[in-house]
Formats: structure tokens, sequence, C-alpha cells
């Protein structure tokens, strides 16, 4: 990932010719449990670290959702569709927080800004009984950023061709046939309603200039998320006196995100398709793939 990191680097810095170079904007996306904030905790490690001595700030793209009374008001207006009954699926984030706040770190480094420092948010998931709401204060960062690190689980998710929705809709879904009915779970319209809001995050994909995407096997890229986010709820109570979720709930949480990976997470590598309205992603010749096993080994990388 850091080698990954250091080539984008260098050749972002080449296409600017005065010496203030802005952060070099990476997305990092991988399903819950996968240990995406770990790799990128190390990966920030290894980055500050000599002799790269690399300045790097990271938000994960939790900290941009709605505030609480957001997230009421937001399920409230769409009663009928679960995916929009609490944070997590695209549309429970603050587009305008976030577009004004990757716009100023993306200028952080010019001597020229009136903003010395930038404030990123923070979302605190144990309030309103693991609601959540947005805390007051947030971290602050200052120049220089020579690295910023947008990571999530739909981070580089692209809206769809209603058709294409369809089509994936009357599909089973790979290796889940025996524990996930989709249309039992949710109505097309709740996946189209999600496809919609995404549309107001390809500003902010388009801010990025490099990728790296944490996937699973193929022979099983949804059941293994079931795997590990069990592993790391486990991990966590264990930890805490055990405090936290039950199987039965973890694999309840976990459904909620398995439409969003089914119907949209292929726009990491090939952006929107369908009918007129393709986009290649920005990122695209400066994206890295890591599949990993079950046990989080490594499998293999590509580029893309």
């Amino acid at each position: 990932m850091a080698e990954h990191i250091l080539k984008c680097l260098k050749w972002h810095r080449s296409r600017f010719t005065v010496g203030c170079f802005p952060p070099l904007f990476v997305g990092v996306q991988g399903p819950q449990g996968c240990g995406k904030t770990f790799l990128t905790s190390r990966l920030r490690e290894q980055l500050a670290a000599s002799p790269q001595r690399l300045a790097v700030a990271v938000l994960s793209i939790d900290d941009l959702y709605l505030t609480h009374d957001g997230l009421v008001t937001l399920a409230q207006a769409y009663p009928r569709n679960r995916l929009l009954q609490g944070r997590g699926q695209p549309g429970t984030h603050d587009i305008e927080l976030g577009s004004n706040l990757l716009t100023r770190i993306g200028t952080i480094n010019d001597p020229s800004d009136d903003a010395v420092e930038v404030e990123l948010p923070v979302f605190d998931k144990s309030l309103f009984g693991g609601k959540g709401d947005r805390l007051p204060c947030g971290k602050i960062i200052r120049p220089t950023v020579d690295v910023f690190i947008l990571e999530g689980w739909c981070v580089g998710f692209y809206p769809k061709h209603p058709s294409i929705i369809e089509t994936r809709w009357n599909e089973p879904v790979r290796g889940l046939e025996d524990c996930f009915d989709m249309k039992s779970f949710v109505s097309m319209e709740d996946v189209l309603t999600i496809n919609e809001r995404l549309r107001a995050y390809v500003a902010w994909w388009n801010m990025l200039d490099a990728f790296i995407q944490i996937k699973g096997p193929s022979s099983s890229p949804y059941k293994i998320i079931y795997k590990w986010r069990l592993q790391q709820e486990q991990y966590m109570k264990a930890s805490n006196g055990g405090r936290g979720m039950t199987d039965q709930q973890v694999k309840t949480f976990v459904d909620r995100y398995i439409p969003g990976y089914v119907f949209f997470e292929d726009g990491v590598t090939n952006g929107s398709i369908g009918k007129g309205e393709g986009e290649v992603p920005k990122w695209s010749g400066h994206g890295l793939v890591i599949t990993i096993g079950p046990e989080r080994e490594l499998i293999e990388t590509s580029e893309f």
C-alpha cells in the first residue's frame, strides 16, 4: 500500500510546476471487518516514518454522517425504506459538509489561502443509544498535508442506470442464496432511492487522485463479510466485558449493507455503467486492489 501511494504521489507532484503541492487525495474502500481502519493506520505510520516523513491526514466517511437530528428527519421522510433507518447507506451523509471540507483540504498547502487549519468532524457512534451524533468539536489539521486519505465501506461507489439495478435485482446474491433474500429484505424502489442519492457523492469521488480497494475472495465476496464483522464484534466484547451485539444482531447489521455491495461496489473499478451514463473514475490508472482471504491473509494484488 505504501509503495502504491509513493508511486502515485510522485505522479501527482509531477503535474505541478510550483514547489507547494496540493495533497494527494486517496480513497480507501473495503467491507466491514476486513481490517480497513487498521491497514489505513499502519499505512499512515509507514508514510510518516523515515525516510519519507510525509504528513498524512485520514478521514473516515463515517465522520461525515448527518447529525442525529438529520438522520431522524431522513428516516421519517422514508419510513418504509429500511436502508435509511439509521446511519450507514449513501444518503445518510452530509454532502454539503463533505464538499466544503474536501475543497478546503485541497487548498490547505496554498500559502495564499487564508485558512491556516481545517477542522475534521468526528461522529460519535455511542451517542443516543448507539444511533450516534456529530461531536461539537472535531480534529484540527494544519499544513503541510502531503497525503489525505478518505476511507469507508462505500467510498468510490457509483450510481448505476436503473436497467442495471433491475438486472441485478432479478439475480440471486452470489454465495448468500441460503441466508439472504434481497427481495424480502428491501424493495427495488428502496435500492433506486439509494442509487439516486449516490449521484451527489460523485463530486466527492472526483476529488480523489488514487485508490486502494480491499476485497474478499471472489468465491465468497459477501458471505465473508458476516464472518469478519462477527469476529470484530467478538473481539471487542472480549475486551470490554461483553458489551456489544449478539451474533444475530451482527447478521442483521450486515444485512443492511449487502444491497450496497451488490449494486454499487464495482463502481470503484468501473465507475457508472449503463445506457449512455458511463463515467470512468478519476483514479483509473492509479488504483490498487488488495484481495485477502478468510483469515485476512494476502491472496493477490492488482492495479486498475
